[in-house]
């Protein structure tokens, strides 16, 4: 018989992903043909939905109104949507779109296995890995606790559920053995990891344990929360060598009252406090970070006091969102009294301050010398990344092909020249 192909489109973040690679590890090969986001039309398409924020909804319902198409004319025969947007927004959507086959939430892949006909395993946590292989995304808990204003994670995710330090362990050296080299660390809040489970934070420990493991050579710590950052964990940065020397802490904002009407559950001074903290303890560091402008009534004074803020505190990366309204949320309730085009000029500004700050950061590292990891090959340049870059959000080091290298390989560069967001460099 003529084996099914099966083609799994992830939208959203590198959770979802994580939890796309683990549909495809248990689907068997024996009797589909595995793809992702592919642009072959496959048997039965599985869209893997992100309901975060309106441009993400857009995009889900967009990708699921072109596959319900393509299933029109006979080029799929079975579209089935899982993920974040199907968990909050189910029943509508059966009603808005009911040429999809089959709808599941985000924690029903049981379900979803079921309704393919393959059995499934819970406990098991092989991966389909779909980035490079020598890097990957390894998902440490699930859901969130903190009810911030704006934010309607903890509403589609639930709780804040942490996996087992022994069961993650397992799952990287599973990935260490298909040769990944970077293990990329998520969760919607990072030092909150293994409350839940003994009540204690349990970062530190599983960092302690995940870099004992043969193969894994950087790990590198995304989404940690400003409030309550682990002592222990900075200390692990400071001396462990393979704990890239990188964080991805998302502050919001600065302004007092906008923190406190953001339930961040932190002020100025404690973040100014903590960006003290991890400099003076991690020299080197490189801090990521995501402002968010045009929050219910930000003042010109208010989104002033960002902007000198991230002026003075130059952040080695950040990413800046406007504000949407999220139903569901406390700030639902409240008037979205800030025009788009506002919103866009003040995201715009920060922009603009970044780039300049990237510029100087990037002109100041030329002459240095510093270790890259290789992401893959284009026809003028080896592309890398140093410990200070995540992949496909920071800055691209192009090392000129004055040396033969492979994608995958570790590798020393001299940085010869510099722009925004590119290093130019050459293998020494």
């Amino acid at each position: 018989m003529r084996k099914k192909s099966v083609n799994i489109i992830t939208l959203g973040c590198s959770k979802n992903l994580v939890d796309s690679e683990k549909i495809l590890g248990q689907l068997n090969p024996q009797k589909f043909n595995l793809y992702h986001d592919s642009d072959k039309h496959a048997d039965i398409v599985i869209i893997n939905t992100c309901g975060f924020i309106n441009d993400a909804k857009e995009e889900s319902v967009d990708t699921i109104l072109l596959n319900v198409e393509a299933k029109k004319r006979g080029l799929v025969k079975k579209v089935i949507v899982t993920g974040c947007l199907s968990q909050r927004y189910q029943n509508e959507l059966i009603k808005e779109i009911p040429e999809v086959d089959a709808w599941f939430g985000s924690d029903d892949a049981a379900k979803l296995f079921e309704y393919i006909k393959q059995d499934y395993n819970q406990d098991l946590d092989d991966r389909f890995v779909t980035t490079p292989s020598h890097y990957a995304y390894l998902k440490i808990s699930e859901g969130c606790d903190r009810f911030c204003a704006f934010c309607a994670i903890p509403l589609i995710r639930g709780v804040y559920r942490s996996m087992p330090v022994e069961r993650l362990v397992k799952e990287a050296e599973m990935l260490a053995s298909k040769g990944v080299k970077e293990l990329l660390l998520v969760a919607q809040d990072l030092n909150y990891y293994g409350f839940d489970l003994e009540g204690k934070k349990l970062l530190a420990t599983l960092l302690i344990e995940l870099s004992k493991i043969k193969g894994i050579e950087w790990i590198r710590l995304h989404y940690a929360y400003p409030q309550g950052f682990p002592d222990d964990v900075i200390k692990i940065m400071a001396d462990n060598p393979k704990i890239c020397k990188y964080l991805d802490i998302p502050l919001q904002h600065i302004n007092d009252r906008i923190l406190s009407q953001m339930r961040r559950g932190h002020d100025k001074n404690d973040t100014l406090k903590l960006i003290s903290d991890l400099r003076d303890k991690v020299p080197g560091i490189a801090i990521r970070t995501t402002m968010m402008v045009g929050f219910p009534g930000e003042t010109k004074e208010e989104f002033n006091e960002l902007l000198e803020f991230v002026k003075s505190a130059k952040f080695e990366r950040l990413g800046v969102f406007t504000y949407s309204p999220e139903e569901g949320t406390s700030a639902f309730k409240l008037k979205d009294d800030v025009t788009d085009k506002t919103k866009k000029m003040r995201a715009d500004k920060l922009m603009a301050v970044q780039q300049e700050i990237s510029l100087e950061n990037n002109e100041a590292k030329i002459g240095s010398v510093f270790k890259v990891l290789i992401d893959r090959e284009d026809n003028e340049f080896y592309v890398g990344r140093t410990e200070y870059d995540s992949p496909e959000i920071d800055n691209e080091v192009l090392v000129s092909k004055n040396s033969s290298v492979k994608v995958g390989d570790f590798v020393y560069v001299k940085i010869t020249d510099a722009s925004e967001f590119e290093l130019y460099a050459i293998v020494v």
